[in-house]
């Protein structure tokens, strides 16, 4: 895992930023799975989840910083009306510039996050995904309108449980099994999902639609 972000002088000041990729889609995961959004997805992550299915953005020096206007011209040029921004970790830079120009177009902006850094930039839509190696930050969970815990064993139950605890009562909150194991632990989510009815579930539907 490459733990250093872009140096802050190549960024502009948020002007430019590390962009992996960015695509036309359907949301997969969460409250807005089935969602027609279009992803912009940031190099750069020290969070480092073993399981990560996108280990590929991690080192965010593999990914020259490009200019916003770029990076907005692209995303209003399809039909999407939402906006995600994902990484990698999209907090470790200032989104301020982007998602201001972004909002100026009359788009919704969702963020992915792991909360592990401050805030920057507005957003309509905040999902959290807390990483036990680092948690997230207490503003993080202020900011959440969706809690999404990503569940490998039995013991994540009460981490999720933890962060429930922090959020806005109005946050809604989702248990995820973690890709690899989704078989085995679907069963176990499913009965703690009903036992415990604040819980649902959201699953990684755009790998089932083979879609990015």
């Amino acid at each position: 895992m490459n733990n250093e972000k872009t140096d802050t002088d190549l960024l502009d000041g948020g002007r430019k930023l590390p962009l992996v990729e960015d695509f036309y889609t359907i949301q997969g995961e969460g409250f807005h799975a089935g969602k027609p959004a279009y992803f912009i997805r940031l190099g750069g992550c020290d969070v480092g989840c073993r399981w990560c299915d996108a280990k590929y953005t991690w080192n965010p020096r593999l990914y020259p910083p490009v200019g916003i206007e770029r990076i907005v011209g692209r995303a209003t040029g399809c039909p999407a009306r939402a906006i995600v921004i994902t990484g990698g970790e999209p907090l470790l830079y200032p989104l301020g510039p982007l998602t201001g120009i972004l909002r100026e177009r009359g788009l919704e902006i969702f963020l992915e996050t792991s909360g592990s850094h401050p805030f920057s930039g507005c957003f309509d839509w905040v999902c959290l995904s807390p990483k036990r190696q680092q948690p997230p930050l207490e503003e993080a969970y202020a900011r959440a309108d969706e809690l999404k815990v990503i569940v490998e064993r039995e013991e994540d139950f009460d981490w999720a449980e933890q962060n429930a605890r922090r959020v806005r009562r109005s946050c809604r909150l989702y248990l995820q099994p973690e890709w690899s194991v989704a078989e085995r632990m679907m069963p176990r989510i499913v009965e703690y999902a009903k036992e415990h009815p604040a819980w649902s579930i959201s699953i990684q539907s755009h790998k089932y639609m083979r879609i990015p």
